[in-house]
């Protein structure tokens, strides 16, 4: 519960505006894009970085936990304060503060929504490259604290490779920076920072790489009788040494629940498509396409066209993009995973993930950023029906236990948060995961920083909130 003489401190800070208490109003902030839920005890609005930090040293003087939240479209429980306490919302921090195009950089505020980066600068002739399905209401403060990607990862990277330096608030109220510049000596603390999902400090303002818009732009939609021959196309093209900027594969059950949504062109009688995005200097896309096109064949591909006009583009990139709001047209509600695969092990995992939809009696769909073997299997699920919900995460945890077992990882872009946290013993060993606990508490020595998230907490482990750790306990 908030107390009184926290809620005044707030109140003298902010004004009356500035927060939220009331039950009514905090159920809105009890959840993000996964399935989880527990609400804060209170929700401020600060404008700037001195806001910032004199809120936490509040928290920290009424012993409240503390979670960042951006835009809430998060699908790990990052953004869930676990504990209750204070939630920082970023919402009124949506300045661009400084467009550089001579230097290909933008200076932003953590509430600015992802896309309109890209909308100021393309004028311009630039864009921001991480692009998240959930773009157009995403942040940038959520994209670095999660370590975001999307369907252009391939070739750009995630969100890391795009942030140039960031300025902080740590765990006792303090305001620093980090990076900035280019070749900056010292640690990387930006990339340490960036996808520390706000466990370590909360972004208040970040320096972004622009990229300049390419020449010629194709998009390829092949298609296919069988989703292992869409798999194995995946490491033929990469084989033959070319690199799109994406590569993104719909399984037939998605296709056609996205295109009685988005009317965007997919063929609906295919068991999956490949997406596939070329892009550079118009003659060597050109002969690209063709390659592209012969490579999908010799792999089992029944056919494909290639989009012929701006529009066409974008209406095949609109099915992909808006596919998670196409699912809730069918289910009412489903469970998103984010596991990562070699590219040589998508068939097989597509058998896996057929085999585990079986065995439970769910209906799982696929779509992913095939080209990096970031699987994104949608588990559809009703919560009103007993035990549904159990075995829809019994369905998950075996994917993603699979997905490590193939050398891969828990997640490619969604972050650990509170879902996955437990499965991080399965990928790192204790060493390891002790040496990032120590890390953890070296910047917040009370556990008061999104506690709860990415570390693990329970099978055998003691209470997050412990204040000191010990040589080989686990304990965070």
């Amino acid at each position: 519960m908030l107390s009184p003489a926290a809620k005044e401190r707030i109140a003298a800070l902010l004004g009356p505006r500035g927060y939220l208490d009331r039950p009514e109003d905090l159920a809105l902030y009890e959840y993000d894009g996964g399935q989880d839920r527990h609400p804060p005890d209170v929700v401020v609005f600060p404008r700037t970085a001195a806001e910032v930090g004199a809120l936490i040293r509040i928290a920290n003087q009424f012993g409240m936990p503390i979670v960042g939240r951006g835009a809430g479209t998060g699908l790990s429980g990052g953004a869930i304060p676990r504990q209750g306490g204070m939630t920082i919302a970023f919402a009124r921090m949506n300045r661009i503060l400084n467009l550089d195009l001579a230097n290909e950089r933008a200076v932003v505020e953590p509430g600015v929504v992802n896309l309109d980066v890209t909308v100021a600068v393309e004028k311009g002739g630039y864009f921001f490259a991480p692009d998240p399905s959930s773009q157009r209401a995403c942040t940038v403060g959520g994209n670095v604290a999660e370590n975001a990607g999307g369907p252009h990862t391939l070739a750009y990277g995630v969100t890391t490779n795009h942030v140039l330096g960031l300025e902080l608030v740590l765990p006792d109220g303090s305001v620093i920076e980090t990076g900035g510049l280019p070749d900056l000596p010292g640690y990387d603390l930006t990339g340490l920072l960036t996808g520390s999902e706000g466990t370590l400090a909360l972004v208040t303002k970040a320096t972004l790489r622009l990229m300049r818009k390419p020449e010629t732009v194709k998009t390829v939609l092949a298609i296919y009788s069988s989703s292992e021959d869409a798999g194995r196309t995946v490491a033929e093209i990469t084989a033959q040494a070319i690199t799109p900027v994406a590569l993104e594969m719909l399984d037939g059950v998605m296709l056609r629940m996205v295109e009685e949504a988005t009317h965007a062109g997919y063929p609906v009688d295919a068991a999956a498509v490949l997406l596939i995005e070329l892009e550079g200097i118009r003659e060597a896309v050109e002969t690209q396409v063709e390659q592209v096109r012969a490579a999908c064949q010799s792999s089992g591909s029944i056919g494909s066209r290639v989009a012929c006009t701006p529009e066409e583009r974008e209406l095949l990139w609109s099915g992909r993009k808006n596919a998670f709001g196409a699912v809730g047209r069918v289910s009412p509600s489903y469970y998103v995973q984010d596991g990562v695969v070699p590219r040589t092990r998508i068939a097989a995992t597509l058998q896996f993930i057929a085999s585990v939809a079986s065995q439970h009696g769910l209906t799982i769909s696929n779509i992913f950023h095939a080209g990096d073997g970031n699987l994104h299997p949608i588990i559809l699920f009703n919560p009103r029906a007993p035990g549904e919900k159990e075995k829809a995460r019994h369905a998950g945890e075996e994917i993603l236990k699979w997905c490590i077992g193939c050398g891969g990882s828990i997640t490619g872009e969604h972050g650990v948060g509170m879902e996955k946290n437990e499965l991080m013993p399965l990928l790192f060993p204790a060493d390891t995961l002790e040496t990032i606990g120590r890390i953890k508490l070296l910047f917040d020595p009370e556990s008061r920083m999104n506690p709860g998230k990415v570390l693990p907490t329970g099978r055998g482990c003691s209470e997050i909130r412990q204040p000191a750790l010990q040589p080989g306990s686990l304990v965070y």
